[in-house]
């Protein structure tokens, strides 16, 4: 086989292992983000010391709203006895 040949040839080898590894890095990285990023909402609402009753109502009251609670948006506790939790920005 013509030497240019080969050496494309692996080049591209190469090429793909170095492909693969960073494929399995990324994954390794988007975990770590997941784990990271739950970690961080289960400490706000650790933080709130909000009872899983209020959680659901607050997830609830988002999901029905259409938004997501940023993390830049303050949980405080409301009237809880009717069964309102204040979202504050």
């Amino acid at each position: 086989m013509n030497t240019r040949i080969e050496k494309v040839c692996n080049e591209i080898a190469k090429t793909k292992a170095r492909v693969s590894e960073y494929q399995v890095k990324l994954r390794d990285l988007e975990k770590q983000k997941i784990a990271l990023e739950n970690e961080e909402i289960v400490a706000l609402f650790r933080r709130e010391k909000l009872t899983e009753d209020e959680l659901y109502e607050l997830l609830q009251s988002q999901k029905n709203k259409g938004s997501v609670v940023s993390s830049t948006t303050m949980v405080t506790r409301g009237d809880t006895a009717n069964g309102k939790i204040d979202v504050e920005p």
